[in-house]
């Protein structure tokens, strides 16, 4: 765990809420400001750790994104965009919805991000997290899963060109991370790693384990699908399993990781069985990983996670708690947080840190669930065990 007087960045702003593409739209980024406000009345975020995203340029946004990708956003920023275009870039569905400055919205999302890797790379931190951001969804040339810019992927780049940086990524959100994926399919510098429920029921529908990259980036694609329902146990081992060989073998400068914490069972969108347990245990095994591998250099990104009153705060909490060095939390959440978010919360709010399992519907296929698990991880792991670098 990290020395607790290195100092941490996170990033946020007001105008970060702005993301929004209706107000029924299972993408809420209320979820930030409630995990903001929860780390802020539990005293453990203060204002030197604020990181204020900027915009980020077009030449940022095309490290990943293509120029008439980027044109087609702004159109549709100012309700422009023509039937055929936004079928074209993915933005005629229920999904990914056009919405009002939606250019500027989304790129200050990649300029948070970006915002922070210079903070992290000159040394004003040695970490930081971006829970705002983390869509790892979105295409080179199209919009996707709720996803307009790839912050993910552009900062992964930008680390590559700006400062030379041998980066891994690693994501535990239950959807796999695609547009990062396939933005990096034939690059040899960016290791992904995606954990997650296997697409045979769940959006994208990508990331079987057969899926490793091309010409010079084979092998620098890494993916663990996870069987619906697998819980905390199988989820752990399998993740510890298969994340430090990967680590060892690439030997990362610095790891951007993506928390979305969807693989709960409370999740609406997913089949996962997880609990808090295994949500909170995640950012504290890739910390100790940066921390041994890359001098304690990550930065990490929210993601997905739409139980965003019962889940998202209490989950996204301990990716920050985790790189300030605090322990995980137990007992009672702060009260003035709860007096504070009880009146328009649409479920009654939880008073403590610990998951309360009452509505928790244990698997009766759980070792078979696990054991196919296993034998994945196992198989993904012997790839990589045997060499000291790739």
């Amino acid at each position: 765990m990290p020395n607790k007087n290195l100092s941490t960045g996170y990033v946020y702003s007001e105008d970060l809420l702005q993301y929004r593409f209706s107000n029924e739209h299972p993408f809420n980024q209320m979820r930030l400001k409630l995990t903001t406000e929860l780390l802020k009345d539990a005293n453990f975020l203060k204002d030197e750790h604020i990181v204020i995203p900027r915009i980020a340029t077009d030449e940022e946004l095309a490290l990943i994104h293509q120029y008439d990708y980027i044109q087609a956003i702004r159109h549709a920023s100012h309700g422009i965009l023509s039937e055929h275009e936004a079928k074209k870039y993915g933005l005629n569905g229920d999904d990914t919805l056009q919405f009002k400055h939606m250019h500027r919205h989304s790129a200050r999302i990649v300029g948070g991000a970006l915002n922070l890797a210079d903070c992290i790379m000159d040394g004003t931190f040695i970490n930081g997290c971006h829970l705002g951001g983390g869509l790892h969804h979105a295409l080179p040339g199209r919009a996707n899963g709720f996803c307009i810019y790839n912050d993910v992927a552009i900062t992964a780049k930008y680390l590559v060109e700006k400062y030379h940086q041998r980066v891994m990524v690693i994501d535990t959100d239950a959807h796999h991370g695609d547009g990062t994926q396939w933005s990096f399919y034939t690059d040899n510098r960016i290791m992904t790693y995606s954990i997650h429920e296997t697409g045979k029921f769940l959006f994208p529908g990508s990331g079987h384990y057969t899926e490793r990259g091309e010409d010079i980036g084979y092998g620098y694609t890494v993916n663990v699908p996870l069987e619906p329902y697998t819980e905390d146990a199988s989820y752990l081992e399998v993740f510890k399993e298969t994340v430090e060989p990967l680590v060892a073998a690439f030997k990362p400068d610095i790891i951007l990781s993506v928390h979305g914490v969807d693989i709960h069972y409370r999740d609406p969108l997913t089949h996962m069985n997880c609990t808090l347990n295994s949500l909170y245990s995640i950012p504290y095994i890739i910390q100790d990983l940066a921390k041994r591998y890359c001098n304690h250099k990550v930065l990490m990104f929210g993601g997905g996670g739409y139980n965003i009153w019962r889940v998202v705060p209490r989950a996204w909490s301990h990716v920050f708690l985790s790189l300030i060095g605090e322990p995980i939390q137990q007992g009672y959440l702060p009260l003035n947080w709860i007096n504070k978010w009880k009146l328009y919360s649409t479920v009654k709010l939880p008073k403590r840190w610990e998951d309360r399992l009452n509505d928790y519907a244990y698997i009766p296929r759980t070792k078979e669930i696990s054991d196919k698990n296993l034998r994945i991880a196992k198989q993904v792991a012997s790839w990589y065990e045997r060499y000291s670098d790739i």
